[in-house]
């Protein structure tokens, strides 16, 4: 944990979508300071058409590239929240060469009791995390 969720156009080739989650992953352990195994992603891939993302009057422009990015996690303090948007845009335009520009992010906070990572039981809760 986090879950992190991608929302992408198709077409990225399996090296490019490896390479978004590795740099993607390295943002969220420099910035949310997990450990290198706590790592969850799920890419899901769009057809164009199907995906809209404009600029909610900002003026940035986007393209093929762009890339949502759906956090689900723990309460985060807003200075780790925003390392989280400055590592990932550095990461992924280093990476991938995807411009942060293109990089929409989106945290949603739950608590330690909405986690399961298996045999039925709240880790974060039984106190085996």
């Amino acid at each position: 944990m986090p879950l992190i969720r991608f929302d992408i156009l198709e077409g990225r080739s399996e090296a490019q979508i490896a390479a978004l989650l590795d740099a993607t992953h390295r943002a969220v352990v420099e910035a949310f300071e997990v450990p290198e195994r706590d790592r969850y992603q799920v890419v899901t891939e769009h057809k164009p058409g199907r995906f809209v993302a404009l600029d909610t009057g900002l003026n940035i422009e986007r393209s093929a590239n762009v890339t949502l990015i759906s956090v689900v996690s723990r309460p985060r303090p807003e200075q780790a929240k925003q390392r989280f948007y400055q590592a990932v845009c550095r990461e992924l335009r280093e990476a991938c060469g995807i411009e942060p520009s293109d990089v929409i992010v989106s945290i949603a906070i739950n608590s330690d009791a909405d986690w399961s990572f298996g045999h039925g039981r709240a880790q974060f809760l039984s106190g085996e995390l």
